[in-house]
């Protein structure tokens, strides 16, 4: 136990105070957390996740360590990142309008991008999924759909990485798209419709309500495991901030809302990832920041130490 030398005297848990201070103990390679973390898995546990890049990490090692991660679509390129292929999911906007076209037929007024000079069909609502025609496209969503429906029905543990803040949003129905990317952009397709918005914090939280509303309905006994992305913006297409503040508002927004959604339901959880990464690693003297170009990412020292603690906080079968 850790006293504070302060009047009134107060007592606290070593976890509760900041690691290294007064005379509470140092990092020392153990995340400081409360005894009982809530949530358990077993290898047998089915866990499916979706989100940002950092969830592609989370389905590599839980595979790696033969738990019984959800995959569907396994020969889809876009499923390599998730449980399904719903590809990189970057914004709560985008993760809520899956949940809505897997279970309550979700359809935006333009479905798909022509992309004006090679004619390919992108899209707009998954990173970058091309086809070469409406109706190879209908056909794969159709069968996406199943896929999509069955992972979320199956998952007893339901992993949701959130990234970023920065949406493009249909002007007339509201929708939102993934990224303004791929040929239809590339070839100058019409981007008028779409107005770029910074999502705030009770966007964010009504989307994740909205989220929970519907695994209830559908898989009422899934427990729902929410982690902020450490992995900072590559750019913003803010004009009023540096990119260094708005990817900082983006996670501190996210953070933000994840707390305030987990308070509010029993079978929500958080695990600190971001928390791990970007404080705790550099009180241990380290750099969580890769090397070379793609140096906003997560380094692998720090997602082997992400993912030991998720084990040592969750699983019964191994640390």
């Amino acid at each position: 136990m850790a006293r504070s030398d302060v009047h009134p005297a107060h007592r606290f848990e070593s976890w509760q105070v900041w690691p290294g201070s007064f005379d509470n103990p140092p990092v020392d390679g153990r995340f400081p957390v409360p005894r009982e973390t809530g949530l358990e898995i077993t290898q047998s546990t089915a866990i499916a996740s979706i989100g940002s890049c950092f969830a592609r990490e989370i389905k590599r090692r839980l595979i790696q360590k033969n738990y019984n991660y959800i995959t569907e679509e396994t020969d889809h390129p876009a499923a390599v990142h998730a449980s399904a292929a719903w590809e990189r999911v970057y914004n709560t906007f985008c993760l809520r309008q899956i949940f809505e076209y897997t279970f309550e037929g979700w359809k935006p007024d333009l479905r798909w991008w022509i992309a004006p000079q090679s004619q390919k069909v992108q899209d707009p609502y998954r990173r970058i999924i091309l086809y070469d025609s409406v109706e190879a496209a209908e056909k794969d969503f159709e069968q996406h759909c199943r896929h999509s429906r069955r992972a979320l029905q199956r998952a007893e543990v339901l992993i949701l990485t959130l990234g970023l803040t920065e949406i493009w949003q249909d002007r007339e129905d509201g929708s939102v798209i993934s990224l303004p990317s791929g040929p239809y952009v590339n070839e100058g397709g019409d981007m008028d419709r779409y107005e770029f918005k910074v999502s705030r914090y009770g966007d964010n939280l009504e989307n994740l309500e909205r989220i929970h509303a519907i695994m209830s309905q559908h898989n009422s006994a899934c427990k729902l495991l929410v982690t902020i992305s450490p992995v900072n913006l590559w750019a913003t297409f803010r004009k009023d901030r540096d990119v260094i503040s708005a990817s900082c508002n983006s996670k501190s927004t996210l953070r933000a809302a994840a707390d305030e959604f987990v308070g509010r339901h029993e079978n929500v959880f958080y695990f600190p990832a971001f928390e791990m990464a970007t404080i705790y690693q550099p009180l241990a003297g380290l750099t969580y920041f890769a090397d070379g170009r793609e140096n906003y990412h997560v380094n692998k020292p720090t997602v082997k130490f992400i993912m030991r603690h998720f084990f040592e906080f969750y699983s019964r079968d191994q640390g």
